[in-house]
C-alpha cells in the first residue's frame, strides 16, 4: 500500500531482520481492511523486552501498535513470554478494533438512511 507508513521501534532488544520481517507480514494483513482509506496511514509498532520482577525475573516481551488515519487512532498493547506470540496477539487486537469501527460506521450510515427515508415518506416528522 503506497499510503501506509510503518515505523518499527525496538526497546531493550536488537531489531533483527527476522523480527522486522515478521512485523511487516503481520502489518500487511491490515491492508485488506485499510484498502478503502484514502488518507495517509501511520502504523507505529514497538517491541520491547522487560522483566517481571514478581515472578523470578522472568523475561517478558511487550508489543504495542498504534494505527492512525483520518483523525482516528487505534491502539493495542500486550505482554507475553514469547515475542512472536505478543506480535500475533497485537495483530488480532488491532484487526478486531478496525473491524468494529468499520461495522459501526456502516451501521450508522444505514440507520441514518432509514431515518431519512421515513421522513421523506412522511412516516416520521421532521
Amino acid at each position: 500500500m503506497e499510503n501506509m507508513t510503518l515505523n518499527i521501534k525496538a526497546t531493550g532488544i536488537d531489531l533483527t531482520d527476522a523480527i522486522r520481517e515478521y512485523v511487516e507480514t503481520k502489518v500487511s494483513a491490515l491492508e485488506k481492511i485499510l484498502s478503502r482509506v484514502e488518507s495517509d496511514i501511520l502504523v507505529e509498532f514497538e517491541v520491547a523486552k522487560t522483566t517481571n520482577h514478581h515472578n523470578n525475573s522472568e523475561n517478558l516481551y511487550r508489543a504495542e501498535c498504534r494505527v492512525t488515519f483520518s483523525g482516528k487512532d487505534f491502539y493495542a498493547d500486550t505482554s507475553e513470554s514469547d515475542l512472536y506470540a505478543a506480535i500475533d496477539i497485537i495483530q488480532e487486537k488491532i484487526l478486531r478494533y478496525l473491524k468494529q469501527d468499520r461495522d459501526r460506521s456502516r451501521n450508522l450510515f444505514i440507520r441514518g438512511a432509514r431515518s431519512l427515508k421515513k421522513r421523506i415518506k412522511g412516516i416520521k416528522p421532521w
